[in-house]
């Protein structure tokens, strides 16, 4: 470690430091991961160059204020090619910055990440609603790869697919890069069929609905539009979204919410969400598509609103200080995080999106997933939804 950090008998953390069980605190049914240093390498952009370190990371990096960034410089735990800088030093294009930081994982539901069929060259699981696949953003050991190696000792896992953090259900692993590439050939060939199941506001339709309409995703809103069809006569512009079907069936219904069987065709974002959207039954418990008022997980952290007393000190060993958390985790005093377990903006309140990939079929295989509790074809009433597919089992 470079500059004042050296020696100071922290162990920072990179990426090549593998998750371990030991890592997971669980309250109120909720997986936290204990805070951790960690070293953020970046490599300056060129609309980087010309700033101070300070005023880069203030205007890039908003999750925490400049005051801190100002003392993070002081400190040595923002450096530039692994050497201390002062806090108007001009940084220069492609340069290495190192951050240094008490790393605070976001909060994730707390079920088990169960094992459905672990071969020799592929596991399949049923991952909760909340995990994300893999790391990604603010989440690195709450993720489904991490807590596979952190609790069952499997390493490397490659993603055949995706889910999105709120989905939930199953899950393909290749073991190798190449049983990943076969797979990924198969993709390619459009030679596999997606499942999915999902509870929707209102008694869906009976018999077979396709919607085949584009999806434009929208980055910075973080959610997805439907194109309406428009022919492409002279002075028509060509439809910027990318081209989308899905396949819907009811499953049963109880005349206030129906369980739908969804088959996308193509794999865009938020395609099922935003389909069902269009056809005028959204998923129930969807904020995103049902109020069009959902304010994304990953936005709420990025402004500080508290006063925050930093130090150029080291955090203190002695655990009579701090807070209930002092007593699992060290409290670093420069971490604009702490004593919470979670990072400022996720109070842990979020619930999983009611829907769940139930099958994945190739050319020759078939992984399935066990139904969840919500797409129970009995009401709370105990009477017998009317049911128009049974589920296959």
């Amino acid at each position: 470690m470079a500059g004042a950090l050296a020696g100071a008998g922290i162990v920072w953390q990179t990426p090549a430091n593998p998750p371990e069980a030991q890592d997971y605190i669980f309250r109120n049914g909720r997986r936290y991961v204990r805070p951790y240093y960690f070293e953020f390498i970046s490599h300056a952009k060129n609309r980087w160059a010309g700033k101070t370190i300070v005023d880069l990371f203030t205007d890039e990096f908003k999750g925490r204020p400049r005051e801190y960034y100002v003392h993070a410089v002081k400190c040595g735990r923002l450096q530039v090619d692994e050497q201390m800088v002062e806090e108007d030093y001009i940084v220069k294009s492609s340069q290495k910055i190192s951050h240094f930081l008490h790393r605070h994982e976001p909060p994730v539901l707390g079920g088990n990440i169960v094992i459905l069929q672990n071969e020799v060259d592929v596991v399949t699981v049923c991952k909760p609603a909340s995990v994300p696949v893999h790391p990604c953003g603010q989440y690195r050991k709450n993720t489904v790869v991490g807590i596979m190696e952190a609790e069952h000792g499997l390493t490397p896992l490659f993603p055949v697919h995706r889910l999105d953090r709120l989905v939930s259900g199953l899950l393909i692993f290749a073991k190798s890069a190449e049983r990943a590439e076969c797979f990924r050939q198969q993709i390619e060939a459009n030679l596999l069929q997606k499942e999915y199941v999902a509870k929707v506001v209102g008694v869906f339709p009976e018999g077979e609905q396709t919607v085949d309409a584009n999806v434009n995703f929208n980055a910075r809103e973080g959610r997805s539009t439907v194109e309406p069809q428009v022919s492409n006569g002279p002075g028509k512009a060509l439809p910027s979204g990318k081209q989308a079907c899905t396949k819907f069936q009811r499953i049963c219904t109880d005349g206030n919410h129906s369980i739908v069987l969804c088959k996308p065709v193509t794999g865009r974002t938020h395609q099922i969400r935003v389909h069902l959207k269009h056809l005028g039954y959204p998923i129930a418990n969807d904020e995103l598509y049902v109020s069009g008022d959902f304010c994304p997980r990953s936005s709420k952290g990025t402004s500080i609103h508290r006063a925050t007393s930093l130090a150029c000190s080291l955090p203190s060993s002695d655990p009579g200080n701090g807070a209930e958390a002092d007593l699992e985790f060290g409290i670093d005093p420069m971490c604009t995080n702490c004593p919470n377990l979670a990072p400022v903006g996720y109070d842990g309140d979020e619930e999983g999106l009611w829907l769940h990939c139930v099958r994945y079929t190739g050319p020759d295989w078939c992984y399935e997933c066990p139904y969840p509790d919500w797409a129970s074809l009995d009401n709370v009433s105990g009477k017998k939804m009317k049911s128009d597919v049974p589920p296959e089992n």
